[in-house]
């Protein structure tokens, strides 16, 4: 099991945290959350770590020593987003993976039942999304994507802009698994999409993730939800940060 992370990103909405260093080197707790992110790994047993980056990569490249770390560059991480820079990596798209953002810190049970997980493609579903949200906007309605799941626990539709709660069965939260040979067929499916065409609004090197998820359920395989409640949290801008600070006990939102 190989671990990519996806950290290439500007932060603009961390700013100034993010003047001098990359989003993923943002502390929490007095720890950056990529540190969290690769000890969670290693607790969990993933030692084949990948880290994608592109914005400050060489403050980032400098960090976490001892620790046998890949590192792939996007060099056009000015003009491109989250499916652009995975396959910066293509090279290392060669085994069963994770693919994590580097803006979410998560609990090793998060990762371990994820890892537990026997489907050949699956994604993160976490159902205890609103108490997340509440903490850190007044309405999550306008922030939140849907997520909507067939009976057997498929997801057939993701990262939409939702009418109402009833559109949100959950809420992903930036953490994938795909097998190695259902790996081999996303990679194909993404090679073969048409470059000038527009996904969700966006062209194709800026393509969200939400979109091409959608993308492969819609032509290949739905992914299977795997349901947490809790036990992560986004750090997307200084609100966030406020916000979790300003909790009674932010320490225990993992």
């Amino acid at each position: 099991m190989k671990l990519i992370v996806l950290a290439a990103g500007q932060g603009t909405r961390l700013r100034p945290l993010t003047d001098n260093q990359p989003k993923c080197m943002v502390p929490f707790l007095g720890k950056p959350i990529i540190n969290y992110i690769v000890e969670t790994a290693e607790i969990s047993g993933i030692n084949d770590i990948v880290i994608v980056d592109g914005y400050k990569k060489d403050v980032l490249e400098k960090h976490l020593p001892g620790r046998k770390i890949k590192f792939f560059a996007n060099t056009e991480y000015e003009n491109t987003n989250m499916v652009y820079t995975l396959f910066c990596a293509l090279p290392e798209l060669n085994d069963d993976i994770i693919i994590s953002y580097a803006d979410i810190i998560y609990s090793p049970d998060v990762l371990k039942k994820l890892l537990a997980d026997t489907s050949c493609f699956s994604v993160v579903v976490d159902t205890k999304w609103r108490e997340l949200w509440s903490m850190r906007m007044e309405n999550p309605l306008l922030d939140a994507e849907t997520m909507k799941i067939d009976g057997e626990g498929f997801i057939y539709e993701l990262g939409k802009k939702p009418k109402c709660y009833d559109d949100i069965q959950g809420q992903y939260i930036g953490l994938i698994k795909i097998k190695k040979d259902f790996l081999q067929m996303v990679i194909e499916h993404y090679q073969n999409l048409d470059r000038t065409s527009i996904y969700d609004g966006k062209n194709f090197d800026n393509m969200y993730m939400t979109s091409f998820l959608q993308s492969i359920a819609d032509n290949i395989k739905r992914p299977k939800a795997v349901f947490i409640e809790g036990g992560w949290l986004e750090i997307d801008s200084a609100e966030d940060l406020q916000a979790y600070k300003a909790a009674s006990d932010f320490s225990a939102l993992l």
